[in-house]
């Protein structure tokens, strides 16, 4: 299988050399069991042009254009911070977007990450699923609305693109890629090697909405600091509608228009958050997490929990717990 990798200025290069990487691994467990086969996947860095780009974080890289023949085109993602908007960034990669154009239907596209926004700027996602870094997912629904978003996503493939979830799903990807290829005994024994979770389905465990505070509205702003210091309440439109000095018909239209969602769905994802947090740091019962975050019957917090966060709240806690 010919893969290649697309290069440009400011990429990230961990998404590149990380997905090589694994591939390289592969190939070398193949060639340990089947010595006289060829290795199963050549993978190549091209370019839009011949030349140099430079990585987000200084390396340089030579580039070439894709020769014909290639299985697959990964597109990483780009250098940003968690307080940036990844908007304004395509300016400079006209030749990229080109590429991608030409490519499509020829070639199966993927991307990492913010690759996405790539992706969508070429025009490669409008009428398909797709997913990217879940912190930036209303960004991408908002700036591509025909592209359905599903921002809790892992991986999702539709009709020759395939797009994943945030920085580390480079190697979800690269496992997805050699179990379709080679089968599930060389993707077991390399995320065995690798030391990798290869079942990961959800981005929704990771996600943490204070990470958005400074990327939303102000008005949004606004209503998520006046829900906050009340998780533990039973929710009051009307009460968070005169703490904000607006009508409740107000507040749910613009909150609505500007944050995609309800008041309710956002203070569902602050108290999941919240609980997070506490399943990670303290020795508190799911009983007692469930009341701190508002909820007295611990189903009905469990089943809201497993919706938001792919896992159950005793789940959660025995695999974040430890790494917390």
């Amino acid at each position: 299988m010919r893969i290649g990798i697309l290069g440009y200025d400011n990429c990230l290069g961990g998404e590149i050399f990380g997905f090589a990487d694994l591939l390289h691994f592969a190939n070398g467990i193949s060639l340990n069991s089947r010595p006289d086969e060829p290795p199963p996947f050549e993978v190549k860095l091209v370019g839009a042009r011949r030349g140099d780009v430079v990585c987000a974080t200084g390396a340089r890289m030579s580039v070439a254009p894709p020769d014909d023949g290639l299985d697959l085109l990964v597109t990483p993602g780009f250098g940003f911070n968690v307080r940036d908007r990844p908007e304004g960034r395509f300016a400079k990669l006209g030749a990229e977007l080109d590429l991608l154009r030409r490519l499509e239907g020829r070639v199966p596209i993927a991307s990492v990450c913010v690759g996405s926004f790539v992706l969508a700027e070429a025009g490669l996602l409008d009428g398909r699923d797709c997913t990217t870094a879940w912190l930036f997912a209303p960004d991408l629904a908002q700036r591509h609305p025909q592209a359905r978003v599903r921002p809790e996503a892992m991986i999702v493939e539709d009709r020759g693109v395939t797009t994943t979830g945030a920085f580390s799903a480079t190697h979800d990807l690269a496992l997805k890629i050699v179990r379709e290829r080679t089968g599930e005994g060389l993707a077991r024994a390399l995320s065995r090697l690798a030391l990798l979770d290869g079942g990961r389905a959800s981005q929704a465990p990771y996600v943490d909405a204070r990470l958005r505070q400074d990327l939303i509205s102000p008005f949004a702003q606004r209503v998520r600091a006046a829900l906050e210091p009340h998780l533990a309440e039973p929710y009051d439109l009307s009460a968070l509608a005169e703490r904000l000095n607006v009508s409740t018909r107000t507040l749910l239209r613009r909150f609505k228009a500007e944050a995609g969602r309800t008041p309710l769905e956002e203070l569902q994802g602050l108290r999941v958050s919240q609980a997070k947090q506490l399943l990670e740091t303290t020795g508190l019962s799911l009983g007692e997490v469930a009341a701190a975050v508002g909820y007295q019957d611990l189903s009905t917090f469990g089943r809201l929990f497993s919706r938001l966060a792919a896992m159950s709240p005793a789940a959660y806690r025995r695999r974040f717990r430890a790494a917390a």
